[in-house]
């Protein structure tokens, strides 16, 4: 059985990676999708399919557009959702991934520091498994498959 994860959560570092090949050295029957992280490439998608724009604020809402299909197409097929939580960046699109999944009634896992408790309480009590590390997520997946 070979399971999608969507691996919603914050752009600007490796962690993907890092949940990619700890789950390979696993041999986790896993495929992952996630939202576009090349940075440039979200922000400058509606202009890219639309043509430029007359503003900022027109840019942004045509690339969020495009951005919020893709999600919602990859989220729906997804299995499983994990959501990283980290404390360098603000985590608005992640909390937003985050709440969809749980609503799509998506199987979900939260990573998120200690320091975190507090603002994400909610969201961790609506998630499935709400874990502090990579590590321990991929401890979560693998026990699907015992």
């Amino acid at each position: 059985m070979e399971l999608t994860v969507y691996l919603a959560g914050q752009i600007h570092d490796d962690w993907r990676e890092e949940v990619e090949k700890k789950a390979k050295e696993r041999e986790l029957p896993l495929v992952f999708v996630g939202p576009q992280t090349n940075h440039d490439r979200s922000d400058d998608i509606g202009e890219a399919i639309l043509g430029k724009q007359p503003g900022n604020f027109y840019k942004d809402d045509a690339a969020s557009d495009i951005n919020n299909f893709r999600t919602q197409v990859l989220l729906q097929k997804a299995d499983i959702v994990i959501a990283l939580f980290g404390e360098k960046y603000k985590q608005w699109n992640t909390a937003m991934d985050a709440s969809t999944a749980i609503a799509l009634n998506k199987p979900t896992i939260i990573i998120r520091p200690e320091s975190l408790i507090h603002p994400l309480k909610e969201l961790s009590n609506k998630a499935n498994v709400t874990v502090e590390t990579i590590d321990q997520a991929i401890d979560v997946l693998s026990y699907v498959f015992e």
